[in-house]
């Protein structure tokens, strides 16, 4: 598989666990291999503006997916979101990043919130053990 098609990029100061968590085996579980996915990590900052942006809500938010089309899209993760919020669902930083990425990678194959959806992400979270 070609790189091309997911990449990784960083834009927070923080070093981050990107080589412990199976992102692109999680993207092609879900999406398929040929599907372009760009990974991004974000600051506070950067992820109310995007928040605010695409959603109208004025806060950073831990998590957004944009599909650009039906074979390419992007996600975006705030990191100090969700190490804020990974103990309140009883979770790893990184287990939680791995969580939040499969909820990503299902909304942009067009699932919305709801039993599907959680049901899906289950079977994801206990095949890669997340």
């Amino acid at each position: 598989m070609s790189q091309e098609s997911f990449a990784i990029t960083n834009k927070t100061k923080g070093n981050l666990p990107t080589g412990r968590l199976p992102f692109q085996a999680l993207k092609e579980t879900v999406l398929g291999k040929n599907y372009a996915l760009s990974l991004v990590f974000v600051t506070t900052k950067e992820s109310q503006k995007l928040n605010k942006i695409y959603r109208e809500k004025n806060k950073p938010t831990n998590i957004l997916s944009f599909p650009l089309n039906d074979q390419t899209g992007e996600i975006v993760i705030c990191p100090t979101i969700a190490k804020q919020e990974a103990p309140k669902f009883d979770r790893s930083f990184e287990n939680y990043l791995g969580f939040l990425f499969i909820h990503g990678l299902l909304h942009l194959k067009g699932f919305d919130h709801g039993s599907t959806m959680e049901n899906e992400e289950q079977k994801i979270r206990t095949q890669f053990g997340i």
